[in-house]
């Protein structure tokens, strides 16, 4: 047969009758482009962004509804109803679990992301709180507070099971993590290169820390000559941390040494359509990145959007 023709082979349901079907190059469908801008509902004011594979999830902090979206295609659905309280970062697990910060409700909850149904809720502490992110460890699933200096613990238990709610932790931070009153504190969380301990960035102070997850022991992450103000969500992809700046419309790219104690600043991405990205996430080979829109009057009409751009 033709090299250049190629073959697709349909087996019928009643039998095992195959029947040959030759596509010719002209036939054959250009690969589909990526979007760079997908929109998201009027009026949803995202917050929190994970991925698997082609699908997009993104929180509302405005009703705490979930929207899933083909980032492929463009087009969108909601998973799981508005609940009435936020819905911040957002992280899935292998088991297609998506783990959900509850803002200032002080709590999270896991939503099944085939279902939407909620498998499970973690109530944390009382008012103030605010539950911001959330990253996905071997064995737990830690979430920052950004009015508390703590971490929240949910261990897991066999094969990733969910723990019962008295199960969950509060780790305090001590060492060179000092808390400021009244503002935004501990934003975003990942897990360093070797998987043996924590980074945290401090919002309003620019800093990044290590915190040790068996005693809450924090120490500052050496990155020489920069400041990571507006610090947002963080993601670690091998030695590389994607740092969001929100305020300042970037994301500044670190590469970290394995324990991740220290670090140098490789670059910052931006892009023309950021409007206060908040959080970030990785899949098709780009980095996705809700825009949040801190500065825009929020209304139910409000458009708002996820950005693309190319990872370091």
């Amino acid at each position: 047969m033709n090299r250049r023709l190629r073959t697709a082979l349909a087996l019928t349901l009643t039998g095992t009758l195959l029947t040959t079907v030759a596509v010719t190059p002209a036939q054959a469908q250009p690969a589909q482009r990526l979007p760079d801008v997908i929109a998201l509902p009027d009026g949803f004011q995202p917050e929190g962004i994970a991925t698997a594979g082609r699908y997009a999830f993104l929180g509302s902090r405005a009703t705490g509804a979930i929207q899933r979206v083909d980032l492929v295609t463009g087009r969108g659905s909601q998973l799981s109803p508005p609940t009435g309280t936020p819905s911040l970062g957002l992280k899935i697990d292998q088991q297609g679990r998506l783990f959900v910060a509850g803002g200032t409700t002080g709590d999270a909850r896991v939503v099944d992301t085939r279902t939407g149904q909620v498998l499970a809720s973690y109530p944390f502490a009382s008012a103030p709180s605010f539950v911001n992110d959330v990253v996905l460890t071997r064995d737990a699933a830690w979430f920052t507070d950004s009015y508390r200096p703590v971490l929240y613990r949910v261990p897991f238990g066999r094969h990733g099971a969910l723990p019962a709610v008295d199960a969950v932790t509060s780790v305090p931070l001590t060492g060179a993590y000092q808390q400021v009153p009244d503002t935004i504190n501990l934003n975003g969380i990942a897990d360093t290169p070797d998987g043996r301990a924590l980074i945290v960035v401090q919002s309003n102070t620019g800093n990044l820390f290590r915190v040790d997850p068996g005693t809450g022991a924090t120490t500052v992450v050496d990155v020489p000559g920069h400041s990571f103000v507006a610090g947002d969500g963080l993601l670690r992809d091998g030695n590389t941390l994607y740092v969001v700046q929100n305020r300042l419309q970037q994301i500044t790219v670190v590469a970290l040494d394995r324990a991740g104690t220290s670090g140098t600043v490789t670059g910052s991405l931006t892009d023309p359509d950021f409007d206060v990205p908040t959080t970030v996430a990785k899949a098709l080979g780009r980095l996705y990145l809700p825009n949040a829109r801190f500065t825009t009057t929020p209304t139910p009409t409000t458009p708002y959007a996820i950005v693309a751009v190319r990872p370091a």
